[in-house]
């Protein structure tokens, strides 16, 4: 599976997000004693969209929150922009929570439309849907699936089956067998995104200081190198950076997710036909997501990058060559139309990943600490609903945003380390071995198949699916 260099170098430069998007005043850091009726840790969009809504429920409540870099510095300001629902996941949703579980979620979830579309600022939000296509043989069962579900429960026309000729009227490949139209899917500017909900945040008076990690959080206090915040109610909201902590330590592991970036290439994509906005992802495990920009980009993203150890966040996320070459790899072979397109970007990042590719919500027994993540790398939509979830329960409400599912369901845990990397290691193998040699036609390496096939045996799943 080894490849060539790829064109440009991950980790470099900044996300190209986060150059695009209008700046904002860097925030002060805390210094001194803050006191607040709740303290968020975490700058990002789950933080920011609960800070908002303990605004919205409680205008007078003192809300401070922390925040390490700057708001937007981890996933929320370098994620590829799919602003998901819970209505494309309506299979995985199904498996666990069951049938009125999962339309309960996905209900819920599909709220942050409304949400976004209330912000003043321009975020560049598309509302094309979503596509997943099927570009071998063995993904055409996932595309079936994701008709076949939305069907049984009664939604059918969240799951919209496309023919190949379909597919090719919004987005010409030779590679895209069929597909189905996920409709409550849109894209954003993901740092344009952030910026606007700290923005709106600071404009409901939360009061926020960046570059002030959190050294010690404990009920009642939240402590950095500078100052302290002294609140009732604590909310962490960190994401990938909550994996090592003992509430998620069994539950979550980190994985790699890289994109690349071409040049403006808006010829190319009205020859492809693929100016309706869309999303789009594939059907493998180690799934594939590709989008336009506003200017004639494509972004093509892998989610096949290297598995964290004990929730350490290290350069293997930020400086992997080889998931950046599978990205390079999928844009030519999956978009071929394009051409010599030029990369002209690749970053990377941590996702935190459950074990059932959910996320999951809840307090510290006792109380009085709260908490979220395991999006999977999919949280750009579904963390509004987290900090509905949130507020909800820093404000020790019993309402329709504490009692989903995501809050009271057992989540199952991983193997412990070093088991977890090794294991994980294992399967990453075996699956990439068998979706690529499916890519090229070929048998994959001997074993990779039942390798792959482990985590499902287990009631886990691996890789971004």
């Amino acid at each position: 599976m080894g490849r060539a260099a790829p064109a440009v170098a991950p980790g470099d430069r900044p996300a190209w997000w986060l150059e695009e998007a209008p700046p904002d005043p860097p925030g002060e850091p805390l210094a001194g004693t803050v006191d607040a009726d709740v303290a968020i840790v975490g700058g990002g969009y789950t933080g920011l969209w609960t800070a908002l809504a303990l605004k919205e429920r409680r205008p007078a409540l003192e809300v401070a929150l922390v925040e390490a870099e700057f708001c937007g510095f981890g996933p929320s300001g370098r994620n590829g922009g799919f602003l998901e629902s819970f209505w494309p996941a309506l299979g995985r949703l199904r498996g666990r929570l069951g049938d009125e579980g999962a339309l309960a979620v996905a209900r819920a979830s599909a709220g942050v439309f409304d949400a976004v579309r209330a912000l003043p600022d321009d975020v560049w939000l598309r509302e094309g849907g979503m596509l997943m296509v099927s570009a071998s043989p063995a993904q055409d069962a996932a595309v079936e699936a994701a008709v076949r579900t939305a069907a049984a429960l009664g939604v059918p026309e969240q799951a919209v089956p496309l023919t190949a000729e379909e597919v090719a009227a919004r987005c010409r490949s030779p590679r895209f067998r069929a597909g189905v139209l996920f409709p409550a899917v849109a894209t954003v500017q993901p740092a344009r995104l952030v910026r606007a909900l700290r923005r709106a945040a600071l404009g409901r008076g939360v009061r926020i200081f960046e570059r002030s990690r959190a050294r010690d959080v404990r009920p009642g206090l939240v402590r950095t190198s500078g100052g302290s915040v002294r609140a009732g109610e604590v909310v962490l909201a960190t994401n990938a950076w909550f994996t090592g902590r003992r509430e998620a330590r069994r539950r979550l592991t980190n994985f790699g997710s890289y994109v690349v970036l071409t040049e403006p290439l808006p010829q190319r994509l009205r020859e492809l036909g693929w100016t309706g906005g869309e999303a789009i992802v594939d059907g493998r495990m180690f799934l594939h997501y590709f989008r336009t920009t506003e200017d004639g980009r494509v972004l093509m993203g892998s989610g096949s990058g290297p598995i964290g150890f004990g929730g350490r966040v290290d350069r293997r996320f930020t400086h992997d060559a080889a998931t950046v070459g599978r990205a390079e790899a999928a844009l030519a072979r999956l978009l071929p139309g394009l051409g010599e397109a030029r990369i002209e970007q690749a970053w990377g990042g941590p996702i935190d990943v459950s074990a059932d590719h959910l996320p999951f919500f809840g307090s510290v027994p006792g109380g009085h600490v709260h908490y979220g993540a395991g999006y999977s790398g999919n949280g750009v939509g579904p963390s509004w609903l987290g900090g509905r979830i949130l507020a909800s329960l820093a404000l020790g409400l019993e309402d329709e945003w504490s009692s989903l599912p995501l809050v009271t369901r057992r989540v199952p845990s991983f193997p412990p380390e070093p088991v977890r990397r090794l294991g994980g290691g294992l399967v990453r193998w075996g699956i990439l071995g068998v979706e690529e040699a499916d890519d090229r036609g070929v048998r994959p390496p001997p074993g990779a198949r039942a390798i792959a096939s482990l985590p499902r045996r287990f009631g886990l799943r691996v890789g971004t699916r």
